[in-house]
């Protein structure tokens, strides 16, 4: 392996221990006994679930091939699981509102580990139903469990400026560690003990098995709206009137759908882009990199979100006008660098100038998850959340859908232009987020939950 990789892992290593180990007084959040064992039991818990999902990640589409599966086929199943996600994403997420977010999250364990074990079956329908599986259970991961966690958080008595502390540790394990330890672990079941595609599968489902144990053995249950009376119509209204009628919340979902829908447009990207003449890349080193890259980023976040004097509205601006510029290198190389014709060989001179920017721009992902975390803690209602949540995931999953459907359609500076462009847009929003974050939320929410409250007598009556 070229030195010019170990030279970036090593590098971003030393400034995240760097930035780990110097931390003082002002970069840490002084907390209770009592939080301390309820944060690492949910880090626990939330660490399990990730491993759970990063470890099918590198595998899904060579388990796929080794089926016999072309890539229309492939694209068939990525595009069923991101429609799953939307089309069911919203249903869920009032449900666990509405029965339970515990119970949810212990339905993303039960559906996760069912979707596992559909990869065991060359049979395409059944990988389909996989895929539907698991684009529900995607939905679950990313709204039930935070969702839990605030309302707890809040129903426990705990300060507000100790949520980000669990936020930024989540990321960091989570989305990096985990990320990092999962790929060396599915690497180690694939390839040196030979124990075939569907082993990292396998050892998924127990992971996703044991978190299940710890969170019915553990977490207590929390609702978002406890009425008996408020079926999924009134909900789906309810978190639409609070969208509609709170600027905040609506900029908040666009800002979140613009950046996810370019970071899971990245995933499909850099690969190409860093090897487009069947450059021979280390492509399980590059994904450690990208995530060593990622806690860096969540390492800067926890030391941000621990200063009262930072707003996370102020800071995420130039988050985002960095990531829009660190995706414009495809293009600035593809300009400035004259291109190799060379077939195969090593990474080229534009190959390493993208994967620096890339780095930045996963460094940017570290630090977009704790603070979207933290704005989403501040403004969404607790009586909706996991709806509105899922809402927030409608456009970014017709997005990716329509990007799977059409990544041969358009040169790949093309993608990276119209990604730099939403990212842009972001910043702009965000600013906009910035200047009325302090404007009180607009009364039409608080009436309509008032005549909800109202007719409850009548309807039980």
């Amino acid at each position: 392996m070229e030195i010019f990789y170990y030279m970036v892992f090593g590098a971003l290593a030393a400034v995240v221990a760097a930035l780990e180990l110097s931390k003082s007084n002002k970069d840490r959040i002084n907390t209770s006994p009592a939080f301390n064992s309820f944060k690492n039991n949910y880090l626990i818990v939330y660490s399990l679930m990730m491993a759970g999902d990063w470890l099918q990640g590198p595998y899904v589409y060579y388990l796929y091939t080794t089926y016999g599966f072309g890539k229309g086929d492939i694209g068939q199943l990525f595009i069923a699981g991101f429609g799953s996600s939307m089309l069911f994403g919203t249903i869920v997420g009032s449900l666990a509102d509405k029965q339970g977010r515990k119970r949810a999250c212990v339905t993303y364990c039960i559906t996760y580990i069912l979707s596992c074990i559909t990869k065991h079956s060359p049979q395409y329908k059944v990988l389909m139903i996989g895929r539907v599986l698991g684009g529900i259970a995607t939905s679950l991961l990313f709204s039930a469990f935070e969702s839990w966690l605030v309302a707890e958080h809040f129903k426990r008595g705990f300060d507000q400026q100790w949520l980000s502390l669990t936020f930024s540790k989540a990321i960091f394990l989570g989305n990096g560690l985990v990320a990092i330890l999962s790929g060396l672990f599915g690497n180690l079941l694939v390839d040196s003990l030979n124990l075939g595609p569907v082993s990292p599968f396998d050892a998924a489902a127990i992971f996703l098995a044991i978190g299940m144990a710890i969170i019915l053995s553990s977490w207590t249950e929390n609702y978002g709206d406890p009425s008996e009376n408020k079926d999924l119509l009134a909900q789906f209204k309810g978190a639409a009137v609070a969208i509609a009628s709170d600027e905040k919340i609506a900029l908040l979902g666009a800002i979140q759908s613009l950046f996810e829908g370019s970071m899971y447009t990245f995933v499909f990207l850099w690969t190409p882009a860093l090897s487009p003449n069947d450059e021979d890349i280390p492509h399980g080193f590059i994904f450690a990199t990208f995530m060593l890259a990622s806690m860096l980023g969540s390492s800067i976040a926890a030391r941000l979100l621990a200063r009262n004097s930072v707003r996370v509205e102020s800071y995420m601006q130039i988050v985002f006008v960095i990531s829009s510029a660190s995706l414009l290198l495809p293009i600035l190389t593809n300009f400035l660098v004259p291109p190799s014709n060379v077939k195969g060989g090593g990474i080229s001179f534009s190959g390493c100038l993208q994967l620096l920017g890339f780095c930045a721009f996963e460094a940017c992902v570290g630090i977009f998850w704790p603070s979207i975390m933290k704005m989403r803690s501040q403004y969404i209602p607790e009586e909706a959340r996991s709806t509105i949540m899922n809402f927030f995931r409608i456009p970014l999953n017709i997005f990716v859908c329509i990007v799977l459907y059409n990544v041969n359609a358009f040169p790949i500076t093309v993608m990276f232009g119209m990604c730099s462009i939403f990212l842009f847009v972001a910043s702009i929003l965000q600013r906009r987020l910035s200047a009325i974050a302090d404007k009180p939320k607009t009364e039409e929410w608080t009436m309509m939950k008032e005549k909800n409250a109202e007719a409850e007598p009548l309807n039980v009556a």
